[in-house]
């Protein structure tokens, strides 16, 4: 971010200390609101409630706690500010954030096709008409970008093995919400299992937020590890799956499942695994995955042509691969044990 804000400063745009530290601020900040195990358990322990909206409650929070020095960095954050471009730096489909976590993810797990150009690209942002655009010279630089990103998506963020994992855990918390297995956990865990959390609620009780800041990936792996000895037989047997990487099998199609599939599948699980039928519920999963590296009629990357133009970048005469990824590929998947087959 401050890369970025330095060099819209030297093309000319004008940006005070107080907006370049709020920026700051917003960027540090957007993601804080994130739980354990990032998005896997975003829409199981608070149901409904997406981790932006726990960022800025966090966010209300600590203005509260600085004397309000934080309301410009908010307004940023929720694009209130009249200076709309400032939101693009901290969400759209080219923000700093991407721009960050990309290069990072691709080191970290070894994938090199995620690897992009950021400082050409930074090198090429300018203001126009109070948008953030990118010069006509780092073209195939966002195009390189964009392409990393449908890369990363497929061979990383929804690979068979973390779909399977993270499906496996969503199930293990809606089994131990509904078996009630709350004894020898942490406190903080223990309040969002007991409790069906509403936004409503957040905004209104600050003890929420504050069970919320206690939890962290060592709360469920301790839980798992305890419900591993649980009495109950789908969670026990989940929680030791789960702890030997004994996943779940994953299909992809390009088809949904029947419902004849999918109540097939249930009867041959409950009866290789002895389950009820509503335990082998807790031992199935099924949905769509979605990858669209860049989705047209959202907040558009933008290119300043070198005839002073600003377009669209789908719209590029010579970049038909931008098109193409503008397609929004949907893929079915189905998990469960892979000893199980019809």
């Amino acid at each position: 971010m401050e890369k970025a804000l330095d060099q819209l400063k030297e093309k000319g745009t004008e940006i005070s200390d107080h907006e370049y530290e709020s920026a700051q601020i917003a960027i540090l900040l957007h993601d804080i609101g994130h739980g354990p195990f990032s998005h896997a358990l975003e829409f199981s322990l608070l149901n409904g409630i997406t981790h932006e909206n726990i960022s800025l409650q966090f966010m209300k929070r600590l203005n509260i706690e600085f004397d309000h020095q934080l309301d410009l960095a908010i307004s940023m954050f929720k694009n209130t500010y009249a200076r709309k471009f400032f939101h693009q730096l901290i969400s759209s489909q080219l923000d700093v954030d991407r721009l960050d976590y990309l290069n990072r993810d691709s080191f970290y797990t070894g994938v090199s096709e995620g690897n992009i150009s950021v400082e050409r690209i930074i090198s090429h942002l300018v203001v126009v008409d109070d948008q953030v655009v990118v010069e006509e010279k780092a073209i195939y630089s966002i195009e390189n970008f964009l392409n990393a990103r449908r890369l990363m998506y497929w061979q990383v963020y929804l690979h068979k093995t973390a779909l399977s994992a993270e499906r496996m855990l969503v199930n293990l918390m809606a089994r131990a919400k509904e078996v009630h297995s709350l004894n020898n956990i942490s406190p903080a865990l223990k309040y969002f299992l007991e409790n069906d959390i509403t936004l409503d609620e957040i905004q209104e009780n600050p003890e929420i937020i504050d069970q919320f800041a206690l939890l962290d990936d060592a709360d469920i792996w301790h839980a798992i590890k305890t419900w591993a000895g649980n009495t109950d037989k789908v969670l026990r047997q989940l929680s030791f799956r789960i702890l030997n990487r004994d996943l779940f099998k994953i299909k992809l199609s390009n088809e949904p499942l029947a419902k004849s599939e999918i109540k097939a599948y249930k009867l041959a699980i409950s009866q290789q695994f002895n389950f009820l039928n509503k335990e082998a519920s807790f031992y199935f999963s099924h949905g769509e995955v979605t990858n669209s590296a860049y989705i047209l009629g959202g907040k558009s990357i933008n290119i300043l042509t070198k005839k002073g133009e600003v377009t669209d970048i789908a719209q590029a005469a010579d970049l038909p691969n931008i098109k193409a990824m503008s397609k929004i590929v949907k893929k079915y998947y189905l998990c469960l044990p892979k000893t199980v087959s019809l």
